[in-house]
């Protein structure tokens, strides 16, 4: 062994003991290594040691409904560093964006959670509309709820923010994202759908990139809200859909919402 930490197998030729892992898709930037993972994989360190993450779950999908779709909240977000790992295979499971509600008076579907190893982000909260319940759902971030008084879905603490709320018009509210809470219901003439909240920055990969948008309602007639940055979907006459591997929530829709997007789990440490 000798003094810099490598081990010698012959002359001239060494065997590195720094800390290095297989798995999703790699890059570097200054002195990290970065592991990227859009699907579902295994993170195998070589020996145990410390790691920074970032996991985000899969947004909600959108609401579709004539008379006022709330949009949907994103996936739950959660960031840290100097989490130990072992010299073990270790789980990571992208969550799907939720499915957009399609027909007359259909919510969206919550998004599902991402894992990575003990780590779970909650998947986003579905957008409402004014059938079976004007009140969004519960997520990552809360789902936007929807005409005649329907509350936000409420956000998971530590992962994102609550929807947004409707009153008696027939408009929706903007989902949660990870940086606020979604946008209230329009109450002006045009009524106009809620804002999607906004997400939040990391420079995980070694940019600055913004995450977990919430989505933006539609109104009646079908003025969308603006998704929230960071990937969260339109309102409108088709609410837009979630950008996939950020967790932003669906828009919601007149003629059908917008899906959410994917989750992402990204990783990294020192070399």
């Amino acid at each position: 062994m000798s003094m810099f930490g490598y081990r010698t197998l012959g002359f001239g030729s060494y065997e590195s003991l720094r800390f290095s892992a297989t798995g999703g898709t790699t890059s570097t930037s200054g002195s990290y290594t970065i592991h990227t993972f859009n699907a579902s994989g295994t993170f195998t360190p070589n020996k145990a040691g410390e790691v920074e993450y970032l996991v985000i779950a899969g947004g909600g999908g959108g609401a579709d409904g004539a008379n006022g779709a709330g949009g949907a909240g994103a996936g739950g977000y959660l960031t840290a560093t100097g989490f130990a790992v072992a010299a073990t295979g270790l789980t990571v499971t992208i969550g799907a964006g939720g499915a957009a509600g399609t027909g007359t008076s259909a919510p969206g579907a919550a998004g599902v959670d991402s894992v990575f190893s003990s780590i779970t982000a909650t998947g986003g909260g579905f957008g409402a509309t004014y059938a079976p319940s004007y009140n969004g759902g519960a997520g990552g971030s809360g789902g936007g709820g929807s005409a005649q008084g329907g509350t936000g879905g409420a956000g998971t603490d530590g992962q994102g923010n609550d929807g947004g709320d409707a009153d008696a018009n027939y408009t929706g509210a903007g989902g949660g994202g990870a940086g606020a809470v979604g946008g209230n219901a329009g109450t002006g003439d045009p009524l106009v759908g809620g804002v999607g909240g906004a997400g939040l920055a990391s420079s995980i990969t070694g940019s600055s990139v913004t995450r977990a948008g919430g989505g933006g309602g539609n109104a009646d007639n079908n003025n969308g809200g603006a998704g929230g940055a960071g990937g969260g979907g339109a309102g409108g006459t088709t609410g837009t859909a979630g950008t996939a591997n950020t967790g932003g929530g669906g828009g919601g829709g007149g003629s059908g919402g917008g899906a959410g997007g994917s989750g992402v789990v990204i990783i990294r440490y020192l070399t």
